[in-house]
């Protein structure tokens, strides 16, 4: 039965010890199996103790409690590394139902490493592998995923492996960016525009759609699409039938459909701003991201990908320096680590980058007096210090800034002028 899986698979007795083998997971591990002797952590984790005794979840232990079959996510040291796999566990029972062990089957998420690789999504927190879990199993269906979070967490790199892990990996992967785009922009956009259909339209061009057949469409921000749009994107999804602008023949294309905002559509559904009907259509299996501030065990292998990566690569952060990154709240999320890494690096006159290299409203930080050494302050010196910190990012444009904080463009101006605080955008 073992050698008929064509993924890394044991047979595992109740005391954790492998039974039997087949060889693709002799393959990718670097520890020799020993039928009847040698223990699944010893030779995944490198651990003489069961994970549940080593601070991770079990499967075997979940198996256990529940009688079913279970997953995990776990980091395993591999023959190239450390590798995150999607562990199933499927206990094998006896003809008097006696659990008599666990078939243990594996899959390598190539599309996440606990390494500093590049064109992967990095990381090794609970949180993270938590999401990629989620990711690899949404992935190799057909149904619509809606991704939400806050803005620089990755959106479009969660999208990309969604359909990296999908049956249409080798079709286009198309990208729709849905922010700032009028109602007659985003139509010929979508669905291309025939020759002198419009003033300008010197030439037919091809859409977005068309050119998605077969592979994957990404809406990025969905929740910006004009209410009037969002019928015709309704009824795309519904049909995969499309004309374009000036067009009379209807044309069709086979798509998998992937959306993300960092806004609360359900809110926006129940002020009237987004339909109801487009939103349950799009949001077929829900994905929230999380924060990088719920990421913290995260920032230092992020901040080494972001050095190894860059012109910098030479460079490293203190240990100092990277406790009070640790301790950061980051508004702006990865895409705003990736800033201060570069920031930090060009600042460094050697290669270790310490403290002092930091940017200053990373130390000036009023959510964090262990970092500021600051004593407590009035509520406007909190509010001047937090507005300094959020403009300095440069992770929002003042208008996101102000949806961000609550308040109209024109209230953030005023305390911007306030407060006396200058912009560099």
């Amino acid at each position: 039965m073992i050698n008929s899986i064509d993924k890394p698979a044991i047979f595992i007795s109740p005391d954790y010890v492998i039974q039997a083998v087949n060889q693709p997971y002799q393959d990718v591990y670097s520890t020799k199996v020993d039928i009847g002797v040698s223990r699944c952590h010893s030779v995944s984790h490198k651990s003489a103790v069961p994970c549940d005794q080593n601070g991770e979840s079990c499967p075997i232990q979940s198996c256990i409690q529940s009688g079913r079959s279970a997953s995990v996510v776990h980091i395993h040291q591999m023959e190239n590394g450390k590798d995150i796999c999607d562990i199933v566990m499927k206990p094998i029972k006896d003809e008097d139902g006696i659990t008599i062990g666990f078939l243990e089957i594996l899959e390598d998420l190539k599309f996440a490493s606990a390494q500093s690789q590049k064109d992967k999504m990095v990381g090794e927190s609970e949180p993270f592998l938590a999401l990629l879990k989620k990711i690899n199993r949404a992935g190799k269906s057909e149904i619509a995923v809606l991704l939400q979070g806050q803005t620089g967490t990755g959106k479009e790199l969660v999208a990309k492996a969604l359909h990296d892990v999908s049956p249409r990996k080798d079709e286009p992967f198309v990208v729709i960016e849905c922010t700032g785009l009028t109602e007659s922009l985003f139509e010929s956009e979508l669905f291309g525009h025939e020759k002198g259909s419009f003033t300008g339209a010197t030439h037919s061009k091809q859409g977005l759609i068309e050119l998605a057949n077969g592979g994957t469409v990404f809406f990025d921000e969905i929740g910006d699409v004009p209410l009037n749009m969002q019928v015709k994107l309704l009824r795309l999804l519904e049909t995969r039938t499309y004309r374009t602008v000036g067009g009379l023949k209807q044309k069709t294309s086979n798509f998998r459909f992937l959306s993300a905002s960092h806004k609360n559509l359900l809110e926006l559904v129940n002020k009237g701003e987004f339909r109801q009907d487009l939103y349950y259509r799009i949001a077929g299996f829900p994905i929230f991201l999380p924060s990088l501030s719920e990421r913290k065990g995260d920032i230092a292998l992020l901040t080494q990908y972001f050095l190894n990566h860059s012109q910098s690569q030479q460079k490293r952060f203190s240990l100092e320096a990277l406790n009070v990154l640790k301790q950061y709240t980051y508004p702006g999320n990865i895409r705003e680590l990736k800033n201060l890494v570069e920031q930090a690096a060009l600042l460094a006159d050697e290669d270790e980058i310490t403290v002092e290299d930091l940017p200053e409203h990373i130390l000036f930080n009023p959510l964090n007096e262990e970092v500021s050494g600051s004593k407590a302050k009035t509520l406007e010196q909190v509010e001047a210090d937090y507005l300094y910190k959020m403009l300095n990012t440069q992770a929002y444009t003042l208008d996101e800034l102000a949806e961000l904080l609550g308040v109209s463009t024109r209230t953030l101006y005023r305390k911007i002028e306030k407060h006396k605080l200058s912009i560099d955008y």
